[in-house]
């Protein structure tokens, strides 16, 4: 029985340290104490934060103790995790805004009953200067150059802030405070998520398992999804959006997504790619996870909507079955939508594509566009289309 739920809890995981530890905990038959931290440094979500969030609802799921823990003392020290310059500390006003909306958006996934949220400044303020120097006492700078990207910053003499050798170790007393049996967290975050395992050995505690997730690569396949790169989808984005932007992922990242964001079981997932495999077209799976992610966080009635939409711009005449995908690399800026529609083979020329443009007759996506100076910026995936036949799906590298 424990082997089947360690199976499911193991889907998606990048590792688990240390599993046998983690069957133990199992056996023992009794709540787990389930902890995933979020530092509140914006203020909405996107489908990348959700894969901790769906790990988290596992566990729920298997009767477990979820505590979301909201960073608002950590997210006034800013996490270095993967900077290569010291990182801009947000207020207490920011950390308060953004937190309020984290508490919405999860609880689209989570069972808000079910769910205890949390804030380390509950314990982080009680705690005195001769405490924190305690605290910091129990860890070397040795060992914190082990971390790559304090050790590239060093070694590159790039300045490395006092306060940022603290975040680690105030996220590993996090899971002192809660006595946490289980930390979730992505990859990026093993050295942190292995302090605090560090810390409640020391504290008297039974050391927590982690368990780390991947982190979720965006519409552009390449890298993680990100607000700043623009290839993110928000769990806060129009359901039409939202389902626009599933439906522009490739057909080799829809598997993945369907891994790490839907929750229909392995077995039903590798039944449809094994019939994609055989020649099914894979846009029937790929409306399936796009209908699941937008009823997640809209409705049904939203999710079929959506759909419906979906079908009338795309679809129902307008779009071949099969459309020519295209890969380019797009310089600092993107790509200018005149040569981007002659690179692919949609225009003769750039003076034939502005025509075209000026003309009415070039969409994106099944928008019409008007501008022949338009920029396509890097890291997109769309569909182009030039009169009524020609039509390609554009994906543009940075």
């Amino acid at each position: 029985m424990q082997e089947q739920v360690l199976e499911q809890l193991r889907r998606g995981a990048d590792e688990v340290l240390v599993e046998s530890e983690l069957m133990k905990k199992l056996e023992e038959n009794r709540p787990l104490v389930i902890k995933a931290g979020f530092d509140p440094t914006a203020p909405d979500l996107h489908l990348g934060h959700t894969v901790l969030i769906n790990k988290l609802k596992q566990f729920q799921d298997l009767g477990h103790d979820v505590q979301f823990l909201i960073g608002d003392f950590t997210g006034m020290i800013g996490d270095p995790t993967g900077k290569n310059v010291t990182r801009k500390a947000l207020t207490q006003k920011d950390v308060m805004e953004n937190a309020k909306t984290y508490q919405e958006q999860v609880f689209k996934i989570l069972d808000p009953d079910k769910t205890k949220i949390v804030f380390n400044s509950a314990w982080m303020n009680k705690m005195t200067p001769a405490d924190l120097i305690q605290l910091a006492a129990k860890h070397t700078v040795a060992r914190m150059l082990e971390r790559d990207d304090f050790s590239k910053r060093y070694k590159g003499g790039q300045p490395i802030a006092i306060h940022e050798f603290l975040y680690p170790l105030i996220q590993g007393y996090d899971s002192v405070a809660m006595k946490a049996d289980v930390e979730l967290g992505g990859t990026d975050q093993k050295f942190n998520l292995l302090v605090g395992r560090q810390l409640q050995a020391i504290y008297g505690q039974k050391p927590q398992t982690v368990l780390t997730m991947p982190i979720l690569e965006g519409l552009d396949g390449v890298q993680k999804m990100s607000k700043s790169l623009n290839n993110y989808i928000g769990i806060a984005d129009q359901a039409n959006d939202m389902f626009g932007k599933v439906m522009s992922i490739s057909d080799d990242l829809m598997w993945r997504y369907f891994e790490l964001l839907s929750f229909r079981s392995m077995e039903e997932i590798e039944r449809w790619q094994k019939e994609c495999d055989a020649g099914a077209n894979p846009r029937d799976s790929k409306v399936r996870l796009a209908q699941e992610i937008v009823e997640r966080f809209h409705d049904a009635v939203a999710s079929k909507k959506a759909l419906e939409n979906f079908e009338a711009r795309f679809q129902r005449g307008a779009m071949p079955d099969e459309i020519d995908e295209v890969s380019l690399e797009a310089k600092e800026g993107g790509i200018a939508i005149a040569n981007l529609l002659k690179e692919v083979g949609l225009t003769k020329s750039t003076s034939d594509s502005m025509r075209m443009i000026k003309q009415g007759a070039v969409k994106i996506d099944g928008e019409k566009i008007s501008d022949p100076k338009l920029m396509i910026s890097s890291g997109s995936s769309q569909i182009y289309q030039v009169g009524k036949r020609k039509f390609a799906r554009v994906e543009i590298r940075p």
